[in-house]
């Protein structure tokens, strides 16, 4: 069974940082591709960053480009989001993605 557990997120100053990490079980890690998808409060689904399963390319939206950075361990079969420079409009709950499997999500807050 695949399992997907995102942790990291919390209440964070506008300009501030947090990683986001998502643990998995329950396939072969190093075979497929990883994507992080966020929901604002009242919003649909925004894919945030994607990284196939050798790391070799990161590819972002021009929302984030610039200040989130995907990254993969496959010893660990972990798939880390750092989101740095964080606005209010980051303020979303923020899902690990692999195909049609998904984490319970974690939520980040950026406010004052």
């Amino acid at each position: 069974e695949v399992q997907l557990v995102e942790s990291g997120g919390g209440l964070v100053q506008p300009g501030g940082s947090l990683t986001l990490s998502c643990a998995t079980s329950g396939f072969t890690f190093s075979y497929y591709g990883m994507s992080w998808v966020r929901q604002a409060p009242g919003k649909g689904l925004e894919w945030v960053s994607g990284i196939y399963n050798t790391g070799g390319s990161l590819i972002y939206p021009d929302s984030v480009k610039g200040r989130f950075t995907i990254s993969r361990d496959n010893a660990k079969t972990t798939v880390d989001l750092q989101l740095t420079d964080l606005t209010p409009e980051d303020t979303a709950i923020y899902y690990c993605n692999l195909h049609e499997h998904w984490g319970q999500g974690t939520q980040v807050i950026v406010s004052s």
